[in-house]
């Protein structure tokens, strides 16, 4: 290892060198173009090497988080009478619980889209555009109330509804979304609010 420490500086000492002794010589714009290839080589590699880390540490993170969200409840064909809603928004994603950063990324769950959300007498419907439905069963749900932001991303205080709730896997998740109108969201916090203790969907 200490070997591999001192061949990088003597190889840059060598380089700088030639470079000189190249100016010194007249070459000049040979020694500029060499260096500027050079650099630029090094930007490539660096931006490759970075989303290659991206890449493999997403699968990594899909692998690890496979069997703790498992499989999302399925739509029911009836869900019963519709109680709130449709209200429309943004859904910002999907986060492990109690952490507002911790992004879910098996499946589809955690991808951004436009969708309305509204309230059954069996659970909770997500609808989103370009993206598969998600369906909170009223039983599954633990903790619904506003968040500064969620998924990584930060919004105003109180700007994120966020329904947090158990998987069939055990596994609590957190759930958000920007309403395009904010006052629907303290009728959604009270209708909710004897299921479960206030303090307990608090993000970290």
């Amino acid at each position: 290892m200490n070997i591999r420490r001192g061949i990088l500086p003597g190889i840059l000492v060598v380089v700088v060198v030639a470079s000189v002794i190249g100016t010194l010589l007249g070459y000049g714009r040979v020694v500029f173009n060499a260096w500027f290839i050079g650099v630029c080589v090094l930007i490539v590699l660096g931006l490759l090497s970075m989303f290659y880390l991206l890449i493999t540490g997403n699968k990594k993170k899909q692998t690890a988080q496979a069997e703790l969200i498992g499989e999302l409840p399925a739509v029911p064909a009836d869900p019963g009478a519709e109680r709130r809603g449709p209200d429309t928004g943004l859904y910002l994603g999907s986060t492990m619980a109690p952490s507002w950063q911790n992004r879910v990324v098996v499946g589809d769950i955690s991808d951004r889209a436009s969708a309305s959300i509204a309230e059954f007498a069996a659970g909770v419907l997500i609808s989103r555009q370009g993206a598969s439905d998600i369906w909170i069963p009223r039983e599954s749900i633990t903790a619904v109330r506003t968040e500064r932001g969620i998924a990584g991303k930060v919004m105003s205080a109180d700007g994120v509804l966020v329904i947090r709730w158990v998987l069939p896997s055990g596994t609590e998740i957190d759930s958000g979304i920007r309403a395009d109108d904010k006052s629907i969201y303290p009728g959604w916090v009270n209708a909710f609010a004897g299921q479960h203790d206030s303090e307990q969907g608090t993000q970290e």
